[in-house]
């Protein structure tokens, strides 16, 4: 039971600690300009401004927001801190998943990439948007496992990072930016199936 309390209690930091960091290095872009910071992206910047600023700015502030929506503390103690995070992590999955598919519809990376990318957005804004919906019909059951799938595809931004120096070291750019396109987030999203088909399945009063 004590080694099972650690491990969690170092998954959920590491998993603070990449979400914070991520998001701060996502934007570097306010230092450096998207031409440096972003190359592979940055012809969205001509063609949709609005919406690209909207994906890049605020996607991280979805990032850095999810971990404290799963804070047991949190919610037991502030409920009404936990409602407007969770309304401020709404509003910024709404813009930067809106300007997410709009960058993908646009991408000239080839089909498979604009598929992957495009999907991932219509799943992050359908998942959040099932997960509020249900918190205003007080489904609280259904909106924790919404929720869940939304963090999932919340954090492709930092399972996209670590892959893709790996992918365009191993691949080259054009192919490891395909590949990416997918693996992002379609392994997260089957791993957030497996651990709410595991939550239950578990007896009453068994630990996570």
């Amino acid at each position: 039971m004590a080694s099972h309390n650690l491990l969690t209690k170092m998954r959920i930091t590491c998993i603070w600690l990449l979400c914070i960091a991520i998001a701060l290095a996502s934007w570097r872009f306010l230092l450096l300009g998207v031409e440096v910071s972003m190359p592979f992206v940055a012809y969205h910047l001509e063609a949709r401004p609005v919406w690209f600023y909207a994906h890049v700015g605020l996607a991280p502030v979805a990032l850095v927001l999810m971990p404290f929506q799963f804070w047991q503390g949190l919610r037991q103690r502030h409920p009404q801190r936990h409602r407007w995070i969770g309304r401020a992590y709404g509003v910024a999955i709404l813009l930067s998943g809106t300007g997410g598919l709009l960058m993908a519809a646009g991408s000239n990376s080839g089909p498979l990439a604009a598929w992957g990318f495009g999907l991932l957005a219509v799943f992050w804004l359908g998942f959040t948007g099932m997960g509020i919906w249900s918190a205003i019909q007080g489904r609280i059951a259904d909106h924790r496992r919404w929720m869940i799938r939304s963090a999932a595809l919340t954090f492709a931004a930092v399972t996209l990072r670590l892959y893709l120096p790996v992918l365009f070291a191993t691949m080259g750019e054009q192919a490891g930016y395909v590949l990416v396109s997918w693996i992002c987030w379609v392994p997260n999203a089957l791993a957030a199936e497996w651990f709410l088909l595991r939550k239950g399945n578990r007896p009453e009063g068994e630990p996570a």
